[in-house]
């Protein structure tokens, strides 16, 4: 028989967010691994990091990305991904791609985010995203507000991107990743400037539909696209 203790609990039915971290401390750290070592101090060694990119376009999938981060590795120049530059990213992605313990990439598509909605959307990218990482993490710090549907403790931090390495890096991922993707459908429907707007709702890309109406990956569901969807592309 399996003596169940504290910990295996955890893993099974993890509370809603694990009362790990001091407020008053987390809000006045600079330290990027602060909350990584806080979870490292209550026991867990494996530690990932997740965010997504994507959920604010009109088309193409929301992506996201788990990061697992070596104990000892500095990653210094990777931030939040949207503080970086189109090369800075491109280079950090390399570097976490090399120096990470383990990353996975979650991705989902228009259709699944018209059938249900973009949060939901977005909690199934990272799902999938942490269930690509190898080996699997003991604890999650997760972007944002809202817990992954997934039996492993984690703790959600508002702006997580900008205060824990860990989640800094998997923004990078998520969003170099994602760009990439846009990049390929430009070249597929040209009439957007998916290559430079990468879904995102710009004057052209609305002008554009208003012109071509909807292109077969756009969001139909979303304010600007709906109304549209009968394009001529």
């Amino acid at each position: 028989m399996i003596q169940k203790t504290k910990r295996h609990e955890e893993l099974v039915c993890p509370p809603k967010n694990l009362p790990l971290f001091s407020k008053s401390l987390s809000s006045s750290t600079c330290d990027p691994f602060f909350h990584e070592g806080l979870a490292r101090k209550a026991g867990y060694n494996l530690i990932g990091g997740v965010d997504e990119a994507g959920r604010g376009p009109l088309a193409g999938p929301v992506v996201a990305a788990a990061v697992i981060v070596r104990q000892g590795t500095d990653l210094a120049g990777v931030r939040d991904s949207k503080k970086m530059t189109p090369g800075a990213r491109e280079k950090a992605f390399s570097d976490i791609r090399r120096q990470a313990l383990a990353m996975g990439i979650g991705v989902v598509s228009h259709d699944y985010i018209d059938e249900f909605n973009i949060l939901r959307a977005s909690l199934e990218a990272m799902r999938r995203a942490v269930s690509a990482l190898d080996p699997q993490p003991e604890f999650l710090l997760v972007d944002g507000i809202h817990m992954i549907p997934l039996p492993v403790p984690q703790r959600c931090l508002k702006k997580g991107d900008q205060i824990s390495r860990s989640i800094s890096a998997a923004s990078v991922l998520a969003k170099v990743y994602r760009d990439r993707i846009m990049r390929s459908y430009h070249r597929m429907y040209p009439l957007y400037d998916f290559d430079k707007n990468k879904g995102y709702g710009t004057r052209r890309h609305l002008d554009a539909l208003r012109q071509y109406g909807a292109s077969p990956i756009h969001r139909k569901t979303f304010r600007g696209v709906t109304g549209f969807d009968k394009g001529k592309t």
